[in-house]
C-alpha cells in the first residue's frame, strides 16, 4: 500500500517503522527539517519537508496514488485539515486522525464526522485508548496485558512466567492433560528479547513473557493455572485528573461495581470539575507527592495507584515515594520518554505505561485489508496477534487445519462459531464466517492477507 503520514514525532517515526518493515511504501510529512532528517537516516522512507495542510505537499507526496494518509502531528485542527484535503482534493481512500481534545470526541457531535463535514474513516484519541487499556489491566490482576478479541469473547494474555508458576519445565503437550477444562493456547514467549514460538514438545522457563490465547470466561482460571492469584482492586488511587486519568476513573465506575475510588488533581478548576462529572469518585485538590495529600487520600488502604499525570518525573516520584510509605501496592505510571523503562525494576514499579504504543497499535489494526479487524503488536510489530474472518473465498474453507499449508511463523490461537470458543486441534475444519485469532509474523503477512482472500483497504 501507498500511505503518507503527516508528523514526525515518536508516534510516526514508530508507525513509519513498522509499516516500512511490512513493505509498504511511505512517505513522511513534517514542517521540522531536523525530525525528517531523522527519518531519512533511520529508515527507508520517501520523506518531505513541508506543511501536510499545503495542498502542493500532498501532491508531491504522491497524495492521488495513495491508499491512506495518517495523520499524527501534534495538533488536532491540522490532523483534521489534512483529512479533509486528502479527501477533497486527492480522493485518498482511507484517512485516519488523531484527536485528543474530548470536545471534538463528544458522542454529541458525531454527526460531524462524515463525507459531507470532516471526512476522516478513522478517529484515534490516545486518552480513551490508554484509559481503556489500563481498564483491562485492572480486570486481569497478574497479567501484563490483557486484549479484548471477538466482541469480547476471546482474549489474548501476556503473563509474566514466575518462580512460582505450576507451568515452568512442563511439556505444552502436557498441559492439556493437567488442564483438560483449560480453554487457552499458548502462542508463544518473549525470551531474551526475543520472540520464540513454541512447539508441542517445548517449555516455558522462569521470566518469560507468556502470550495465551483464551476463552474470556476463563481470564480468573487461566491466570490461577500460571500462579496468578492476585485479586481485582477494589480500592484505586488515581493521581493526576487529565484526560486519561478521568476517562479511566468514568470506565471504572462503569464497569466496577464495587470499586472505590479517589483522585488527586493539583489544578483546582479540573478538581472541581471532574468532581462534578463523576459519580462515585472522590476528587482530592492537591499535590500526590504530598504526603499529607496522600494520606488525606487514605494511601494506607489503597490497593492499586495509578500515577497519570503529564510529568513523566512525577509519576515516577508517586510511585517511589507509595513503595517508601506504604509497601505492597500495585503502582502504575504513565511515562512518554522510553528511556525512563529502564528505572522500572529498581524502582519496583509494577507497570509502565507507554501511551506512544497504545497509539501505534490502535492505528496499526486499521492498516490491514479486509475482514482483518483486530491488530496488537508485539516486539514494536515483529509480531502481530490478528483476529479476521473467513469469508467464501477463503482457500481455507473445508479444510482441516493439519492441511491447511499454513507458513511456519504463523499459528491459529482460537476460533469463535456460533458463539462457541474453539481451540483447534490438527483435525479442525474451518468453515465460513469462523472468526479465527491468529499469530503471525510480520513477513508473513501479506501471505495471510491471500490465504484469508482478503481484497480493498
Amino acid at each position: 500500500m501507498n500511505i503518507i503520514i503527516c508528523g514526525a514525532g515518536r508516534v510516526g517515526f514508530t508507525i513509519a517503522k513498522m509499516l516500512a518493515a511490512q513493505d509498504h511504501s511511505i512517505t513522511m510529512i513534517d514542517q521540522s527539517s531536523e525530525d525528517i532528517q531523522k527519518i531519512t537516516d533511520s529508515l527507508d522512507v520517501k520523506a518531505i519537508v513541508g506543511k501536510a495542510t499545503y495542498p502542493s505537499v500532498l501532491e508531491k507526496a504522491d497524495a492521488a496514488n495513495s491508499d491512506m494518509i495518517i495523520a499524527v502531528t501534534k495538533n488536532d485542527e491540522i490532523n483534521m485539515l489534512i483529512c479533509q484535503i486528502a479527501y477533497t482534493v486527492f480522493n485518498i481512500p482511507k484517512k485516519i486522525a488523531r484527536i485528543r481534545s474530548q470536545d471534538y470526541l463528544n458522542p454529541k457531535f458525531s454527526k460531524v464526522y462524515n463525507k459531507e463535514n470532516l471526512p476522516i474513516d478513522v478517529i484515534i484519541s490516545p486518552e480513551l485508548e490508554i484509559a481503556k487499556s489500563i481498564l483491562r489491566k485492572l480486570e486481569a490482576p497478574g497479567a501484563i496485558d490483557n486484549v479484548p478479541f471477538a466482541d469480547n469473547k476471546i482474549r489474548l494474555l501476556e503473563i509474566l512466567v514466575g518462580k512460582n508458576c505450576p507451568l515452568v519445565d512442563i511439556k505444552l503437550n502436557q498441559l492439556t492433560k493437567k488442564f483438560p477444562n483449560l480453554e487457552a493456547n499458548i502462542m508463544g514467549v518473549i525470551r531474551d528479547e526475543k520472540f520464540v514460538m513454541l512447539k508441542k514438545n517445548d517449555v516455558m522457563n522462569v521470566n518469560d513473557k507468556a502470550y495465551v490465547i483464551i476463552n474470556s470466561e476463563q481470564m480468573q482460571l487461566t491466570l490461577e493455572a500460571f500462579g496468578h492469584n492476585e485479586k481485582i482492586s477494589k480500592k484505586i488511587l488515581i493521581i493526576g485528573g487529565g484526560n486519561i486519568g478521568f476517562n479511566l476513573a468514568k470506565n471504572i465506575e462503569k464497569n466496577f461495581d464495587e470499586a472505590r475510588i479517589k483522585i488527586i488533581e493539583k489544578n483546582k478548576d479540573r478538581a472541581e470539575y471532574i468532581a462534578k462529572e463523576l459519580n462515585n469518585t472522590i476528587v482530592i485538590n492537591g499535590n500526590g507527592l504530598d504526603e499529607e495529600v496522600l494520606s488525606e487520600a487514605n494511601l494506607e488502604d489503597v490497593e492499586t495507584v495509578l500515577a497519570l499525570t503529564n510529568d513523566d518525573e512525577d509519576n515516577l516520584m508517586v510511585s517511589v515515594v507509595v513503595e517508601k510509605f506504604s509497601k505492597n501496592k500495585r503502582t502504575m505510571a504513565l511515562i512518554n520518554k522510553a528511556n525512563y523503562s529502564l528505572l522500572q525494576s529498581s524502582l519496583k514499579i509494577d507497570d509502565l505505561i507507554d501511551p506512544r504504543m497504545n497509539t501505534v497499535s490502535s492505528i496499526l489494526k486499521h492498516v490491514h485489508k479486509g475482514t482483518i479487524e483486530d491488530a496488537y503488536t508485539i516486539l514494536n510489530g515483529e509480531y502481530e496477534i490478528i483476529e479476521a474472518d473467513i469469508i467464501e473465498t477463503s482457500e481455507l474453507i473445508n479444510k482441516e487445519l493439519k492441511n491447511s499449508n499454513l507458513p511456519d511463523e504463523f499459528r491459529i490461537g482460537a476460533v469463535l462459531r456460533d458463539n462457541k470458543i474453539i481451540i483447534p486441534r490438527s483435525s479442525f475444519v474451518f468453515k465460513k464466517n469462523d472468526t479465527v485469532v491468529f499469530l503471525a509474523k510480520r513477513e508473513e503477512l501479506p501471505l495471510v492477507e491471500n490465504i484469508f482472500r482478503i481484497s480493498g483497504i
